[in-house]
């Protein structure tokens, strides 16, 4: 389930955007050490219970380096004993399963039971329901925020691509595919510029996000690379008259891919 997600995340990072999604994983994080530590202590935040066995007493800062970039984290402390978030702990986590907490959350198809065994493969004792639902309306609003936020100036490069993806739906999981567009502006700066998820990479389908990305303000592009997909081209002419240029990369690929395995390097460092 894990490596479903990762795709994703990889193709965001590589785009540029590290401060926007290090912001994201910053949130979750927090919110699940908050969540974490009730468990411990055995009441919530300035709640009064018999139950309760231990009492906060303030925080510390601590930094945690990831491929995102350096997330700066309080970590709760408590009266009695200490606190120690487990997927802080490099022997039992990887910063994949931090990662797919995340992706899970945001993309369609989420359960509280998907995202509990996630959070236990980080370390932590599970997640109630009222914690994946804010934890959840978290990370749409702040996702939805960056994704339609306004553009302004030119932006003559635009960069398309798409992943896909597995989603419930309805009691079943489908193919889902979601889309990227990352563009440069006229200062050399390479910023997301539009995410989404639908059923395909139909030229319909392209063109709606393309005339949401127009609406926000994107003008002025003057090239369009992406790979060879006819409904991709046929939107990109439509919608924003631009040259279009083919993707290396993908040409690279599906050109070895005509190749036997065992000459593909060969070919490969010929090709480049």
């Amino acid at each position: 389930m894990t490596e479903d997600r990762l795709p994703l995340a990889e193709l965001l990072a590589k785009a540029g955007d590290g401060d926007f999604l290090r912001s994201v994983a910053e949130a979750v994080l927090q919110m699940l050490m908050e969540a974490d530590v009730e468990g411990v202590i055995g009441a919530g935040r300035y709640e009064r219970t018999g139950e309760r066995l231990n009492w906060r007493n303030g925080f510390r800062e601590r930094t945690l380096d990831t491929r995102l970039g350096p997330m700066q984290l309080r970590i709760p402390k408590l009266r009695q004993g200490s606190y120690f978030p487990p997927f802080l702990d490099p022997r039992k986590i990887s910063e994949k399963a931090r990662v797919a907490v995340i992706q899970e959350a945001w993309i369609g198809g989420v359960s509280t039971r998907r995202v509990d065994d996630l959070v236990q493969a980080m370390g932590l004792t599970g997640i109630s329901k009222s914690t994946v639902s804010k934890l959840c309306k978290d990370i749409d609003e702040r996702v939805s925020a960056f994704l339609d936020r306004p553009l302004a100036g030119e932006w003559p490069y635009l960069w398309l691509d798409a992943t896909y993806l597995r989603q419930g739906e309805g009691g079943r999981v489908v193919s889902v595919a979601a889309i990227i567009a990352v563009a440069c502006d006229a200062e050399g700066r390479r910023q997301i510029v539009g995410l989404h998820i639908g059923p395909s990479e139909a030229e319909t389908f392209w063109a709606t996000f393309l005339k949401g990305l127009v609406r926000r303000g994107l003008r002025g592009v003057k090239l369009v690379v992406s790979d060879a997909h006819e409904g991709l081209k046929a939107a990109a002419a439509r919608v924003l008259g631009a040259t279009w240029q083919r993707c290396r990369v993908h040409w690279m690929r599906n050109a070895l891919a005509h190749v036997p395995k065992g000459q593909q390097t060969m070919v490969a460092a010929a090709l480049r």
